[in-house]
């Protein structure tokens, strides 16, 4: 017998858009302030090369996945199954979204 899959309303992609804006900001508040210390905070000089902001960067992305694997480890057992198929996309998203945060990160 054919399992009959339910589908989330529109309310419930606002809310999973909400917590996911949510979850984003703080995300990148507390890992601003986490890789505060790394880094040059003058990158605008003419021998300037990437490497002095690399380990940064690659805190900074490590750091960012690393909370969404434990975000997504938590709410793939919290959630109703119903709702766990918005899970994934939000999963995806938000690993392209810690690439675009590394622009205001050093802006």
């Amino acid at each position: 017998m054919a399992e009959i899959k339910q589908k989330t309303g529109p309310l419930a992609f606002l809310v999973g858009a909400g917590l996911f804006v949510v979850f984003e900001v703080a995300a990148y508040y507390a890992l601003k302030v986490a890789t505060s210390g790394l880094g040059m905070a003058d990158q605008l000089q003419p021998e300037n090369t990437i490497v002095s902001n690399w380990v940064k960067t690659v805190v900074f992305l490590l750091l960012h996945l690393t909370l969404v694997v434990v975000a997504v480890l938590v709410l793939s057992n919290r959630l109703p199954r119903r709702l766990r198929g918005q899970l994934m996309g939000w999963f995806y998203l938000s690993l392209l979204v810690g690439f675009a945060l590394l622009i205001p990160l050093f802006s």
